[in-house]
């Protein structure tokens, strides 16, 4: 088929905006065991974060991260925002996992503050383990951890010397929200 002949089509009664076609009810049955590293985070968890400043102090907000299957289930995208923000300060977190390579690619944008980051992220024992790709005076990693069904643990760790010694930047607790 050349691009002369090809046309998009709307499979059935499809929605016809972006966001409907996006979501997906579940894993890709194929990689279903390897999906559920980010899939067992689909819902929605009340969060309570801390910055870690260098002068000792200590900055705390609440919010909430919601988590959703897309992309016929290979995919899963999150969104994450502190009590009182408008939408235009949301943050966005699009994964897919790469059989190929059986890690994940990640790509998190905040467009309020002018983030835009892209991460490779692999399972370490019991943790994520989600690596910033391209920084040049340092590393960071931001890590899921203290994994349990109704909660778990994110936190941001970075390394300003290669690796030697690490230190906390950023910690997320989240807690699954009771459905009604």
């Amino acid at each position: 088929m050349n691009a002369a002949t090809l046309q998009l089509q709307n499979p059935g009664n499809a929605p016809n905006d972006a966001l409907s076609l996006l979501r997906a009810e579940a894993p890709w049955a194929e990689y279903s065991e390897s999906l559920m590293t980010y899939g067992r985070f689909v819902g929605s968890w009340s969060v309570e974060s801390t910055w870690y400043k260098s002068s000792g102090e200590r900055i705390r907000m609440d919010g909430e991260w919601h988590f959703s299957w897309i992309l016929g289930g290979r995919g899963i995208i999150d969104v994450l925002y502190g009590a009182g923000f408008t939408p235009d300060r949301y943050g966005t977190t699009l994964r897919y996992y790469d059989s190929d390579k059986d890690l994940w690619h990640c790509t998190w944008m905040q467009p309020g503050v002018n983030e835009f980051t892209q991460l490779v992220a692999w399972k370490s024992g019991d943790d994520i383990v989600q690596e910033i790709q391209g920084l040049q005076d340092r590393r960071e990693i931001w890590r899921f951890t203290e994994i349990c069904q109704d909660s778990f643990l994110w936190r941001t760790e970075v390394s300003r010397n290669g690796g030697a010694s690490w230190f906390v930047e950023q910690e997320i607790r989240a807690k699954k929200r009771r459905t009604a």
